[in-house]
């Protein structure tokens, strides 16, 4: 256990007035978060990888996200074209300025005004990449970094998401299992943003409400074809 996370535990126990756990508590406690054991898995994301992907898109859409599937990434600047014009939407778009979306030739669809780094308050429009999709729930799954600054996230009231196929998995579960087994020295990552559709709340009247809490569209773009 880390020194800045004892610190933290032990404010929290005093201002609970709780003792100090004995060493052998101590140590049980500690087994059992090294152990990891995962929580109650949902069927709906298993089977093969074609599956997942059905299922990931379906869910996707359930929650009032869009999905365009793609053959390469030569074709996604126009798909992206494509969704905006449809959609009567501005052209303008922050990008993300990581190697995800550093080799696709914009250029290909001239209708697009593109810039990138974090999201400004009148940037009607961000695209970004995904470390991964969750099929349970049609969830994408984004690290805040300099290659991914969460402003493009929340900002902007269109959140365009550019993202392999392959990069998508079944469940929770197996997503904290791949953050484990890639922390390395650099330990977990410090933000892990899960997006499940465009932002909403019912929260008055029970009445839906789309970009309450940050983009009222969430569109997919989905590369098939390319492993990463």
């Amino acid at each position: 256990m880390s020194a800045a996370r004892d610190d933290i535990l032990a404010r929290v126990r005093a201002a609970l007035e709780r003792p100090p756990v004995p060493g052998r508590d101590a140590a049980g406690v500690e087994r059992r978060l090294r152990a990891c054991a995962p929580n109650v898995v949902p069927a709906r994301g298993g089977g093969d990888h074609d599956g997942q992907v059905a299922t990931f898109i379906a869910e996707a859409e359930r929650a009032d996200a869009t999905v365009d599937r793609v053959a390469s990434r030569a074709h996604v600047a126009n798909a992206v074209a494509r969704y905006l014009a449809g959609n009567n939407l501005p052209t303008e778009i922050r990008r993300a300025p990581g190697p995800d979306l550093d080799g696709i030739d914009w250029a290909e669809a001239p209708s697009l005004s593109v810039t990138a780094g974090p999201a400004r308050a009148p940037d009607p429009v961000a695209v970004t990449s995904a470390v991964a999709g969750i099929a349970e729930t049609g969830t994408l799954v984004l690290l805040a970094g300099p290659d991914s600054p969460t402003t493009l996230n929340f900002l902007p009231d269109t959140h365009i998401v550019v993202m392999e196929a392959s990069r998508i998995t079944g469940s929770y579960e197996d997503m904290w299992k791949i953050f484990r087994a890639n922390a390395g020295a650099a330990g977990m990552p410090r933000v892990v943003n899960w997006i499940t559709g465009p932002s909403r709340t019912a929260d008055i009247e029970q009445t839906l409400l789309l970009g309450a809490h940050g983009p009222r569209r969430l569109h997919v773009v989905l590369i098939d074809g390319e492993k990463t």
